[in-house]
């Protein structure tokens, strides 16, 4: 009987995700045949969007400190969450308080919860903000809930997307026995006993990107390689081949261009080709296509930024923003053109997502293939 119940099919896994945005983690669980079955978040034009897409009752647009309690039981949670500067009131020696802050949410839910998962995306910076002491206070509070936590940074152009974006990944597991996921083959040698691992609070002034951590120690180190990067996608093979005229550049523009100087190298595989400042983004640069896409971010200073695509001086398209973060070409056309740029530039790229939680899903699919063999 035992053995039976091993080998049912086992139903869909279940999700929940807050800090919801327009859906980058939703669309990685649908493709993974995952049931998202809540989603938040307040922001109103991230939840229009979210809804065009998902449906009128996917997401419930509210503070999330107003309707915790309504969330239901879930295997997987996942956020790409506020980072809002904790305070310098904690009690741990040195590690800073995260109460009163958007995190603490998920710290409460997760304790309250206990999901078998969770993963949390948040950006580049996170391992280095306040020396340190930023990312010492999410492991803190993240590890003192009993979860394995394992953390990567991933970069964007290594899932087939033509955009150089460097985020961090969170994983926890409240199985104590738990694979690491995110870890290269050099990783997993080297985690050795607990013993030998690093105080949190003994942190330096930034993680490695890539780390392992359960209660109040951690073990890092930082992979110059990722083993399952895909073909390099450029940008020039992802834009449109008839842009609107309304991307291109005002002659009060083009008049601005004639102070650059040219620069025409590559920068974290970023084509720059001129700018004002001779430096790797001063003012007025100009990207080429024969390189990767920069951060796309929410700024709406940022919104703009200038390109030579052939013989003409342009800012990318809202389809072309979709195409460097790995959504569908029409998902954000429920609001405004201007509008479509910010919520683009600041989603969880769909297609790093779905390489987190597949391997979370593969490792679980593992150990009970594992159990099944050691019963029959």
């Amino acid at each position: 009987m035992q053995i039976a119940n091993l080998k049912t099919k086992q139903r869909p896994l279940h999700a929940v995700e807050l800090f919801a945005g327009i859906g980058g983690f939703r669309i990685a669980c649908d493709r993974l045949k995952m049931e998202t079955v809540w989603a938040n978040d307040q922001a109103s034009l991230a939840s229009r969007v979210y809804r065009d897409r998902f449906g009128d009752d996917a997401i419930l647009e509210a503070d999330i400190a107003t309707v915790r309690e309504r969330i239901p039981q879930h295997d997987v949670l996942t956020a790409g969450f506020p980072c809002q500067p904790f305070s310098s009131a904690g009690k741990k020696h040195g590690i800073r308080d995260s109460r009163g802050t958007l995190f603490q949410h998920i710290v409460e839910i997760v304790s309250q919860q206990r999901p078998r998962w969770f993963v949390l995306e948040n950006v580049k910076r996170l391992l280095t903000m306040e020396q340190g002491s930023h990312f010492a206070t999410i492991l803190a509070a993240l590890a003192d809930l009993d979860y394995r936590l394992e953390w990567r940074l991933l970069n964007a152009r290594h899932f087939g997307l033509a955009q150089n974006r460097e985020r961090v990944f969170i994983v926890g597991s409240r199985e104590p026995t738990a694979d690491l996921v995110l870890a290269s083959a050099e990783d997993v040698s080297s985690v050795a006993d607990r013993e030998d691992w690093t105080a949190i609070v003994d942190h330096g002034r930034r993680f490695p990107t890539w780390g392992v951590a359960e209660k109040e120690r951690f073990l890092g180190s930082n992979p110059v390689q990722f083993s399952d990067a895909q073909r390099p996608v450029l940008l020039a093979s992802i834009l449109e081949p008839k842009p609107p005229e309304s991307c291109d550049f005002t002659e009060a523009t083009l008049a601005r261009l004639k102070d650059n100087r040219t620069v025409n190298r590559f920068v974290h595989g970023v084509e720059i080709l001129s700018n004002q400042g001779g430096g790797a983004r001063m003012g007025y640069t100009i990207f080429g296509a024969a390189g990767l896409a920069p951060t796309l971010t929410s700024t709406a200073s940022r919104h703009y930024e200038r390109y030579r695509i052939g013989e003409r001086y342009r800012r990318l398209t809202c389809r072309e923003y979709a195409r460097l973060q790995g959504f569908p070409d029409d998902h954000c056309d429920a609001v405004s053109t201007y509008d479509r740029y910010a919520l683009f530039g600041s989603a969880v790229p769909p297609p790093m997502a779905e390489w987190v939680l597949r391997r979370l899903i593969q490792s679980a699919s593992q150990r009970r293939a594992a159990a099944v063999r050691r019963l029959v």
